[in-house]
């Protein structure tokens, strides 16, 4: 009898089961909570940085080159006295603009062609998916260079680059979603009852392939930063005087020693704007793979 005692003393009672989840999720998702208040705060300041930049990114003053922080240029100036916290709110913004493009452009095309190849088959889907393995045969900032080097210089044309790099990822993963589900019961029943094909990819399969989805849109975003970046930094990006984070620190490498807070502010922002979307990318495929989030 003790023992039996003892064994119900011990089960949790059915009011602390919620408790416990709900501790549960915050435990394992606090990186991303981080993750997403720094990334809005980011996003915050681009959207707004007509509001909450001191002064136009834009503007020369020859006599102000390369001034050191102060109170009236809180991250200095750089070689043409161009306020630089100007310059980085606006390359932050650059930056948010082109990988929010990226990914919906590139989700916009992904998705329904991983869709298709997953569940029509056959030689469709053998098409796809090759031509899919010939754009994952390249690395991707080299694959990237050789489009700018293609389509010419530009932000535009940097984008359209970095979009063709990140449709692959969409790709894939909505046809592996797609043949994981399409033989599911649920999908049975509807074909059953006589729904089209095309009802039955969007109205069934692909809702359940959205939270996977959403994750690889973030981890998209922040790999699209840093390949913006990188265009940016070669001169194949955004064309100067536009700011951009990359093309920022493509001029401070010139000048680490005279004016070291030049290269460091932008990296300083382009770094937080990466880890945070990382960082949330990461917490959110953590909560989809335990079951959390569904």
């Amino acid at each position: 009898m003790g023992t039996t005692t003892g064994a119900w003393t011990q089960m949790p009672s059915s009011a602390s089961l919620p408790k416990r989840k709900h501790w549960s999720f915050w435990r394992q998702s606090w990186p991303g909570l981080i993750g997403g208040l720094v990334l809005g705060m980011l996003i915050l300041a681009s959207v707004l940085a007509h509001l909450v930049s001191p002064a136009d990114p834009l503007a020369m003053a020859p006599d102000q080159a390369f001034l050191a922080p102060s109170a009236a240029h809180p991250f200095g100036t750089d070689e043409f006295g161009r306020d630089l916290l100007s310059r980085v709110i606006y390359g932050t913004r650059t930056s948010v603009a082109i990988a929010t493009g990226v990914v919906l452009i590139a989700g916009a095309i992904g998705i329904p062609l991983g869709l298709i190849a997953g569940y029509v088959g056959g030689v469709i889907d053998a098409l796809i998916m090759r031509l899919v393995d010939v754009i994952l045969a390249f690395p991707a900032i080299l694959l990237a260079v050789g489009l700018v080097a293609v389509l010419g210089q530009g932000a535009i044309n940097g984008m359209i680059a970095v979009i063709i790099v990140s449709i692959p990822a969409f790709a894939r993963l909505v046809r592996a979603s797609t043949l994981q589900h399409k033989d599911l019961e649920y999908v049975l029943a509807a074909r059953a009852i006589g729904a089209s094909d095309g009802r039955i990819m969007l109205r069934a399969i692909l809702p359940n392939c959205l939270p996977p989805v959403l994750v690889q849109a973030a981890i998209n975003a922040g790999q699209a930063v840093l390949l913006e970046a990188a265009l940016s930094f070669l001169g194949l990006g955004v064309v100067p005087p536009a700011p951009s984070l990359g093309n920022m620190l493509n001029s401070a490498r010139l000048v680490l020693y005279r004016a070291p807070w030049y290269g460091l502010f932008p990296g300083v922002a382009l770094t937080l704007l990466v880890l945070s979307v990382n960082v949330l990318a990461d917490s959110g495929q953590k909560l989809l793979s335990r079951g959390i989030i569904r």
